[in-house]
């Protein structure tokens, strides 16, 4: 849907910091992720493919979220797929595997799982399209902060997420979440509004094991 730029209640905003070079800001915390271990524990399926689609649904459920730029135009899109990075077993060198978002966890997490393990380029660049999430993960390190390659183009509005190896403190399992974003579409209130879909996503995956 195209947005109509002089009835738009973000113009203001949104031409405010279009004036600026790199209006791209990061921010970082922590999320309490004792369900979505417990479920995939449950469910015998990997924590990461769990952890990108949790993080899908929280950003497809935020609407500013969605916001592109087409041909100098905004526009809302109805959702976003992942675009995240993954490493072959044994393996040092990494690749980038983009698939389709779907709505349940368990076939997501299998689709993930197969199309990483079949697929023998570094990227397929025909997959990479303005409606994409980058998410990676460094689980070897407790993250508290990334910045992410990008070509100098405020245009850009890919979000990227990125989390560390998660630690148990007091009986829960935490881990620190770096999340990269454009403030032409996206304010800190709506970091908040990702943060609270996380988390009813992980406790919704954990109460459906029952």
């Amino acid at each position: 849907m195209k947005i109509e730029h002089d009835t738009w209640d973000r113009r203001e905003i949104f031409d405010f910091f279009s004036g600026m070079k790199d209006p791209f800001y990061m921010v970082t915390f922590t999320v309490d992720v004792t369900p979505l271990y417990r479920y995939v524990k449950a469910k015998g399926l990997s924590f990461y493919y769990a952890m990108v689609w949790c993080c899908m649904k929280a950003v497809n459920a935020v609407e500013n979220f969605r916001y592109v730029i087409r041909d100098g135009e905004v526009h809302l899109i109805d959702g976003r797929s992942p675009s995240f990075t993954d490493l072959k077993p044994g393996s040092e060198l990494f690749h980038i595997v983009t698939i389709p978002m779907v709505d349940d966890p368990e076939v997501f997490c299998r689709r993930a799982a197969e199309r990483s393990r079949s697929q023998t380029c570094f990227i397929n660049t025909e997959t990479e399209t303005d409606d994409l999430v980058y998410l990676s993960c460094l689980p070897w390190l407790d993250l508290t902060a990334q910045t992410n390659e990008r070509d100098p183009d405020k245009d850009d509005t890919v979000p990227r997420i990125s989390w560390g190896k998660y630690a148990e403190t007091d009986g829960r399992k935490q881990l620190n979440l770096s999340l990269e974003v454009n403030h032409r579409f996206i304010d800190g209130i709506h970091i908040g509004k990702f943060q609270d879909a996380l988390l009813q996503e992980m406790q919704a995956l954990e109460q459906s094991c029952g």
